[in-house]
């Protein structure tokens, strides 16, 4: 699945070390191989001028570098669902080199979320490598060279749902065993980074030079995809991208900072699809399956659609954080973006944050930010529409299929912290974003891969509640979140839509697939410390409750509340001939709660989920 964070569908820009990482076409795996992370940082609000490109979040990951200890560690973890999970770290330093490295192999029978909420589903088996390393060189104290590069390979298992009923007849076929279907989807995430930071001064810099290779190929059931779906597609998809990043800052005064930078990238996007699709008889208006004689049209035709395209993007910035009093802080500047690709668009988007602190423990912050998202170039269809004509793909009377538009919009946020006591810390946070050209992506055809489209105008606002609690080894935090995410009127990739939903849509302002209206997260966790008979101990509980996504013909109803808890202990520990060690066990879903995340309904919805159902796991590893 993919993450929403305010109303949002994906939009999240990925920073490791300050690097912006290019998107990959996303699908089932996850790119980032969380052991290799030292700390990760969620920025979300009006963002200040220096982040563009995506802008509903900003996940900035600091990455283990081995500066400060030789070691490694290496350990084993599984459980439920056949799941095996090695892996190994390597970490140290060698006069101004220090280094990290890790990797780990996954294979799991729960590739993907269940279709039907059971505890084994069928063909659901997946095989995934992560790999991960950094090596920097600190060349002298006021200059670092770092090079970083990682990996990621996940072969999945679709899953399939028993007493499913063919729709169609192919080759004479009208019967198949929905549990033998056999389709499976492979995808590669490469990247890597290299990084001068330097420091003259006053000045402080970094340049940077990246690039991303990804790529998703889904192998069809040819024979069980026509019975069931009227059309058997082998996709393939692969992006390159290659581009260069700058920031720097220079303490103008004691009161002023400023900071500029510039981000320019090129992609090349191709894309190849075989597709085998059974025809259809419009002569009377209606798409018939069979010919004027009532005999059967079932015999596949055979379309290849390929293409590729390449895009570009360019954006500069400046901004000046001002320290008006010791207690007002002002980050105002503005930054100007140019993307090119099936559509051209720039827009020059003024940002301006202020933070004051009310008191000594109230703090008040409010932003403003003027957003200019270009649409996910690896994700945009470049299907020939007109080929499909006559077939079950396009049965339909909807052949329009309008260019994805960049995305503009108006952001405020305003909110207020308050450390209501030493240990405790509670927080409110207000957002509105009036939006043009809103982008929403769904799953249009078998394969998970998500095509983007625009509603003209969308409206997305929400608050959000948090708290935070400190002491001793103990930690606890809670948060709500109200949220709305509305859009009118499809004005790109039409032909993915029937109709009735069209016209509605474009008179109606319907909520977005991903629109979840309440939220709510909770945790704890205590670690035993020095002294007590559980030293090194640690026992978490965490838990998340839902009041559902939403489904039905344009989304106009939801799907039932959720929850689920998970808990887990780990242990530290030391043994005289294997040396440091330590254990965990945990428990997802605790309740074995059955809940439904989608149920196949819903704008751009493919097809059904359920979230994982309780699940035992437990791990060992030893540190050297």
């Amino acid at each position: 699945g993919q993450l929403h964070v305010r109303g949002d569908h994906a939009n999240l820009q990925y920073r490791i070390n300050g690097v912006l990482i290019p998107e990959g076409i996303t699908g089932f795996g996850q790119n980032f191989d969380t052991r290799f992370a030292d700390s990760v940082t969620l920025i979300t609000g009006a963002l200040p001028a220096q982040f563009g490109y995506r802008t509903a979040g900003i996940v900035d990951i600091k990455t283990k570098s081995g500066a400060f200890a030789d070691g490694g560690e290496v350990g084993m973890y599984g459980g439920s669902y056949g799941t095996l999970n090695p892996s190994a770290q390597v970490f140290g330093s060698s006069g101004p080199i220090n280094y990290y490295f890790t990797g780990n192999y996954l294979q799991n029978r729960l590739g993907i979320e269940s279709p039907d909420g059971g505890k084994n589903p069928i063909h659901d088996a997946s095989r995934q490598d992560h790999g991960f390393g950094y090596v920097s060189w600190l060349a002298n104290p006021d200059t670092s060279v770092s090079l970083f590069m990682g990996t990621s390979y996940g072969l999945f298992h679709i899953p399939n749902r028993p007493g499913q009923t063919p729709s169609f007849q192919a080759q004479g076929q009208t019967v198949f065993d929905s549990t033998l279907l056999n389709e499976k989807q492979a995808e590669i995430s490469d990247y890597a980074a290299l990084s001068l930071q330097q420091t003259l001064g006053a000045v402080d810099y970094q340049l940077t030079g990246f690039n991303r290779y990804s790529s998703v190929r889904f192998k069809p059931d040819q024979l069980g995809d026509l019975l069931f779906n009227g059309n058997a597609s082998g996709i393939y998809h692969n992006t390159f991208t290659y581009g260069l990043q700058g920031d720097g800052s220079y303490k103008l005064t004691p009161a002023h900072t400023l900071r500029s930078g510039f981000l320019y990238s090129g992609e090349r996007s191709i894309s190849k699809n075989d597709t085998f699709a059974l025809p259809v008889d419009n002569t009377n208006g209606n798409a018939q399956l069979t010919d004027a004689n009532g005999n059967p049209l079932d015999t596949p035709t055979r379309i290849i659609d390929n293409g590729s395209k390449w895009g570009y993007q360019t954006g500069v910035y400046l901004q000046d954080e001002w320290k008006a009093t010791d207690r007002l802080t002002i980050n105002y500047g503005a930054r100007f973006d140019y993307y090119t690709a099936f559509t051209t668009d720039n827009q020059v988007s003024p940002r301006v944050n202020a933070v004051y602190a009310l008191t000594d423990k109230t703090e008040l912050h409010v932003g403003y930010a003027r957003e200019f998202t270009p649409p996910p170039f690896e994700l945009v269809s470049q299907t020939s529409v007109n080929r499909f004509i006559g077939t079950t793909l396009l049965a339909g009377s909807i052949t329009q299929n309008d260019p994805v538009k960049v995305q503009k919009d108006h952001y405020v946020d305003v909110g207020v912290t308050h450390q209501l006591t030493q240990q405790l810390k509670l927080g409110i946070d207000g957002y509105y974003k009036d939006v043009q050209d809103l982008i929403d992506e769904g799953q249009f055809g078998t394969a998970l891969i998500f095509t983007p489209f625009n509603y003209k105008t969308g409206t997305i606002y929400g608050v959000e509640l948090t708290s935070s609690y400190q002491e001793g080894g103990f930690t606890a935090y809670g948060n709500f979140a109200y949220s709305v995410a509305m859009g009118r009127q499809i004005e790109s990739a039409q032909f993915n839509f029937d109709p009735a939903r069209l016209a509605f849509i474009a008179t109606n302002d319907v909520h977005l697939d991903h629109d979840q209206t309440y939220t709510g997260s909770a945790g704890m966790a205590y670690s035993w410390g020095e002294g007590s008979p559980l030293d090194g101990t640690t026992l978490g509980v965490d838990s998340i409750v839902g009041s559902g996504l939403r489904n039905g013909f344009a989304n106009t109803t939801h799907l039932p509340a959720y929850y689920q808890i998970n808990t887990g202990v780990s242990h530290r520990f030391s043994t005289r001939w294997l040396g440091n060690m330590t254990a965990r066990i945990d428990v997802l879903n605790v309740t074995d709660q059955k809940n439904e995340l989608r149920d196949g309904t819903g704008i751009g919805v493919g097809a059904p989920q359920f979230a994982i159902r309780r699940a035992f796991f437990a791990g060992l590893s030893k540190q050297f």
